[in-house]
Parts: C-alpha cells; sequence; structure tokens
C-alpha cells in the first residue's frame, strides 16, 4: 500500500506522556458514562428501549468502544504503559507509538480492503444527493403496522396511538423510507407500501443525509473501519446516534412517557413541522461528521486494490 500520511504539513505533532494519558483519560471518561448504566441495567436484567439500542443494534462491544484510538496519524511519545491499542499500532524500544495499515493481521486488512470502495461510495453519495425532510419518521409506524401488538418490537411498552390511528397515520402521510436497515424491519403491508424496494446492494444509489437511521449509521461505519478512525470522531458520531434515537422514539407510536421521553406527535402537522426541524438539525450535524469520516478513509482507498465487496447486515 502507497504512503497512507498526510502532508508534512498536515501531520499532527507528536503527543508527549503528559497529552495522550489525558486524551486516553478524557475519552474512557466519557465512554463510561454510557456504558456504565448499560452494564448496569444488563447485570439487573432491565433493558432500555432507546439508550441501549446502540448496543444491541450495532454488533460493538462497550470494550471496543471505550479502547482509546489516537488515530492512525498519530504519533505517541514515551508510551511505556500497558493499557493495549487499537491493532496496527505499534511501539519501539523508545516507547514511540506509530501506526501502519500493513501492521494489521491480515483477515482484518482484507475486510477493510474488499468493504472501503462501497462504504467510500455510500458515504460519497450520501454528500453529494438532496437529503429528504418528508418521511417524518413513519418507518417506526410501519414496523407495527397490522401487526398484532404481542409481536411488537417494544411489546411491552404501551402504544400511544391506537392500531386504527397507526393505519390512518400512514395513509394521510404516507411511506417513502429511504434506509434498507429501517425498511427492513417493516411488516408485510407496510413493505408494500413504500414506492420503492430496498436491498443492501442499492444502499450506495438510496441513504440520503435526511434519514434518520443513515445518519445514526455514522457511529457504525467509524466502528466497522476501526482503526483508521480516532475515537475522538467516534464518541461524537456515537453522542449523535444516542441524540437521534431519542427523536426516532419520541416521533414513534409508542408511549415512553415514563422514560420522560415526550412524544412528537408526527401524525399532526405540528409534530410533523417539530420533527423536521429536528431533523434538519441532526442532518446537519451527521453531513459534517461524515465528511470528517470521508477524510480519515479516503487515504487508505489504495488498499482496496480495486476489490470491492457489499457489507452484509
Amino acid at each position: 500500500m502507497a504512503d497512507t500520511s498526510a502532508d508534512e504539513a498536515d501531520t499532527p505533532a507528536a503527543l508527549r506522556p503528559a497529552q495522550w494519558r489525558e486524551q486516553r483519560r478524557a475519552h474512557q471518561a466519557l465512554v463510561d458514562t454510557w456504558v456504565t448504566p448499560h452494564l448496569q441495567r444488563r447485570r439487573s436484567g432491565h433493558r432500555h428501549p432507546i439508550e441501549d439500542f446502540l448496543w444491541d443494534y450495532y454488533p460493538y462491544r462497550p470494550s471496543a468502544l471505550r479502547l482509546w484510538n489516537p488515530g492512525p496519524t498519530a504519533v505517541l511519545l514515551g508510551y511505556m504503559d500497558d493499557e493495549p491499542l487499537p491493532p496496527g499500532f505499534t511501539r519501539d524500544a523508545e516507547g514511540t507509538v506509530t501506526f501502519a495499515f500493513e501492521r494489521l493481521p491480515e483477515r482484518h486488512r482484507e475486510r477493510i480492503a474488499s468493504e472501503l470502495p462501497w462504504l467510500l461510495r455510500l458515504l460519497g453519495g450520501m454528500q453529494q444527493r438532496p437529503a429528504g425532510f418528508g418521511c417524518f419518521g413513519m418507518h417506526e409506524w410501519a414496523m407495527v403496522l397490522g401487526q398484532p401488538s404481542e409481536e411488537h418490537r417494544h411489546r411491552t411498552w404501551p402504544m400511544r396511538v391506537a392500531a386504527d390511528d397507526v393505519r390512518a397515520a400512514i395513509a394521510a402521510v404516507g411511506l417513502r423510507c429511504t434506509h434498507f436497515d429501517a425498511w427492513r424491519f417493516f411488516t408485510p403491508e407496510a413493505t408494500d407500501l413504500n414506492p420503492w424496494p430496498l436491498s443492501r446492494a442499492t444502499q450506495p444509489e438510496r441513504d440520503q443525509a435526511g434519514c434518520l437511521h443513515a445518519n445514526m449509521d455514522v457511529y457504525k461505519w467509524s466502528m466497522r473501519m476501526q482503526p483508521l478512525v480516532p475515537s475522538s470522531l467516534v464518541t461524537r458520531a456515537f453522542d449523535l446516534a444516542m441524540r437521534i434515537r431519542r427523536l426516532d422514539m419520541s416521533a414513534s407510536p409508542y408511549d415512553f412517557t415514563a422514560l420522560n421521553v415526550h412524544p412528537v406527535a408526527v401524525e399532526t402537522a405540528e409534530g410533523r413541522a417539530d420533527y423536521a426541524r429536528q431533523q434538519r438539525g441532526f442532518s446537519q450535524e451527521a453531513s459534517a461528521l461524515r465528511v470528517e469520516l470521508l477524510g480519515h478513509l479516503q487515504p487508505f482507498a489504495a488498499a482496496a486494490g480495486g476489490r470491492a465487496a457489499t457489507i452484509s447486515p
């Protein structure tokens, strides 16, 4: 693989022990604010339908998020600690730590090289095509349309609307989902109402920057491409995904007021306006993160060697 270093002027200065220790400490303290409550709930057998979602839906363990990654262009001086770094980072006898793509385990290297062209196409396409703000969160309604209550994903939580209201809202607003990983959970009746079928193969052409779930996925892709993406970006993507998830469930037909989650009533004109306003703000945040993510990934595009693969769910 060609040299993936930035130009000398853009190369970060080497971090001295006091600097990288503070960065690592701050990272772990931040992640612990998310991880500790999740692990406590898991030990007690309780589940939080909003805050546990990112751990359940995305296949990344708390320990993986907590592992500090200074970024592949970083140079750490005097790293004599026993605390591990991600794969690909090595230190010399003086404790100087650097990263090289070639040092990754072969299977890890080959997976990234295979998937990176597909992901760059996905992320780049989202930045270029217009964002859509007309779905109004109907994907959560489509996941329960015509479904018996005992089959609802969050069946231990009450619904704030009746089954007939779900049907009426979808009829009035319509379905226009563009994100495969939301659409694939639609009920059969709702699937047929979407204007277009979706698939993993066509995801790079369909995902757009207004979609809540596509914007949550900045976290997913930042983790999937580890160790090419620094923790400073991953934690911001996680924080954004958590806030998006809160809006996602606020706009759902479920009643989560017991969790201090107040409804965004997208079945009304006022609720739809509120949803779209928040959706636009999240879209702007996510687009900025995607630009940053692309900046971290594009220097490694040569590693793909012309290969391309789709990414399984």
